[in-house]
């Protein structure tokens, strides 16, 4: 079975309950749900919540939802708990909850990046990357060899002639084993120093598989972001955000 799980976080430094800021007239987290439910490649999506605020929040809506604990340190360690509990899981597909316009065409070539016996964890690249990206942290990259395996990534990137350097798209596919070995890893120095997660697997020798690809995903960091993607989707601005007061 291929199960696509999205993480809700509500808590969020930069932008506090951005899963439910208000897109289009339904809480963020929605739109991407819908669009993961598009996924033909998929089995099963699950929204894996950790507050019964997201819960109310959704309750108009007919979404499967696992409430996970809030003591969980990554997305994976939440996305690990709820695939405890699904026996049938092969192909576990960790969807980010705060890209909007996450393209389901992506989350099938995912999913058929398993076809290769060989990949255990595998994750998506854009070309679309701008030079001045390459000194934006917030814009994280990623380094390919010429098997397509991810052998590093970086928030910024000082060289111009480096070669192989794609956007990363942060959604992660794993084989259940590799997702139950990577939540028992102890994070690793360079994870830690650069708050990447996947250095965590390439710190511990686990091969990461990238499919490249020509999307332009938007993730939700900030308010500003979330008026970049009603801009995107053309819906007006004014009902992207939720006003204060």
């Amino acid at each position: 079975m291929n199960v696509g799980i999205i993480p809700a976080r509500l808590a969020s430094n930069r932008f506090p309950k951005k899963i439910l800021a208000i897109l289009d007239g339904k809480p963020m987290i929605a739109h991407v749900m819908e669009r993961a439910l598009k996924a033909e490649k998929l089995d099963k999506v699950i929204l894996a919540i950790d507050s019964d605020e997201t819960r109310e929040a959704l309750k108009e809506f007919d979404f499967e939802m696992v409430m996970t604990s809030q003591e969980h340190l990554s997305g994976t360690d939440r996305v690990a708990e709820v695939v405890q509990g699904i026996e049938e899981a092969e192909v576990i597909i960790n969807i980010q909850g705060d890209e909007p316009l996450v393209d389901p065409n992506v989350i099938d070539g995912l999913v058929d990046t398993f076809q290769d016996p060989a990949v255990n964890m595998a994750t998506v690249v854009s070309r679309k990357l701008m030079v001045n990206d390459l000194l934006n942290p917030n814009v994280v990259k990623a380094i390919l060899d010429e098997k397509r395996n991810a052998v590093e990534f970086k928030r910024n990137i000082f060289d111009l002639e480096i070669g192989g350097v794609y956007r990363h798209i942060g959604m992660y596919g794993f084989r259940r084993k590799a997702l139950f070995h990577f939540t028992v890893l102890e994070p690793s120095k360079r994870e830690q120093e650069r708050k990447l997660e996947q250095m965590r697997a390439l710190d511990n020798d686990m091969s990461i598989r990238a499919l490249i690809t020509a999307c332009d995903s938007w993730a939700v960091d900030t308010k500003e972001d979330l008026n970049k993607v009603a801009q995107i989707m053309g819906v007006s601005i004014e009902t992207a955000v939720e006003q204060d007061g």
